[in-house]
């Protein structure tokens, strides 16, 4: 599985009727449900905001629907083209604006699949890797040769605290945690505990 990298929108003009399709990250039902309301705020006077989303590692939860386009003729076809696309954790609306043509069912369908192509066209993505939160404490004199040691792993989200001694936490990949508490039990003589 994929996730983002960024979060484009994406604007299709078919028969007078605007498509907007935007793309964000969300990791679980809740923040695509809360994404959504934002969404139907921020659009409020749209004709209908439509949305499919899918999160989990295992697309463990997805979701659509067709906002009072009918039945089938929007969120299906958004979330088949989603599910297509490898990409988890992720929310696309399409907001349209009616522009006075009948589109009909078929046509329906083609412009909410074609909105959510285009747009996931346009994002960016990277292999999803499972990674786990750590923090630890050191003393001032072995700061520097732990940060130094640490940049060989792949961390994200560092972040120090500095007062009496040094905190750093941050994330790192899942499979490399067991080694990077390991090294930093030994650096310090089994002193710090990484957690």
């Amino acid at each position: 599985m994929k996730v983002l990298l960024n979060n484009p929108v994406n604007e299709i003009n078919i028969k007078g009727s605007r498509f907007i399709a935007e793309v964000f990250t969300v990791t679980t039902q809740a923040e695509a449900r809360e994404k959504l309301h934002e969404q139907k705020l921020r659009y409020s006077d749209a004709t209908h905001v439509c949305h499919c989303f899918i999160s989990g590692l295992k697309a463990e939860a997805c979701g659509m629907s067709d906002d009072g386009e009918p039945s089938g003729t929007a969120g299906r076809p958004m979330l088949d083209v989603l599910k297509g696309s490898g990409i988890t954790n992720i929310l696309v609306t399409v907001t349209r604006y009616f522009g006075g043509t009948l589109l009909g069912t078929g046509g329906l369908v083609k412009a909410y699949g074609d909105s959510v192509k285009e747009v996931l066209a346009l994002c960016e993505t990277e292999e999803y890797i499972e990674r786990s939160e750590f923090s630890f404490e050191c003393d001032w004199g072995i700061y520097e040769t732990i940060k130094r040691k640490i940049e060989v792993f792949h961390i994200s989200d560092l972040t120090e605290e500095f007062a009496t001694g040094v905190k750093l936490s941050g994330k790192i990949y899942a499979s490399e945690f067991e080694e990077l508490k390991e090294m930093i039990k030994n650096l310090s003589k089994g002193k710090i505990i990484c957690i």
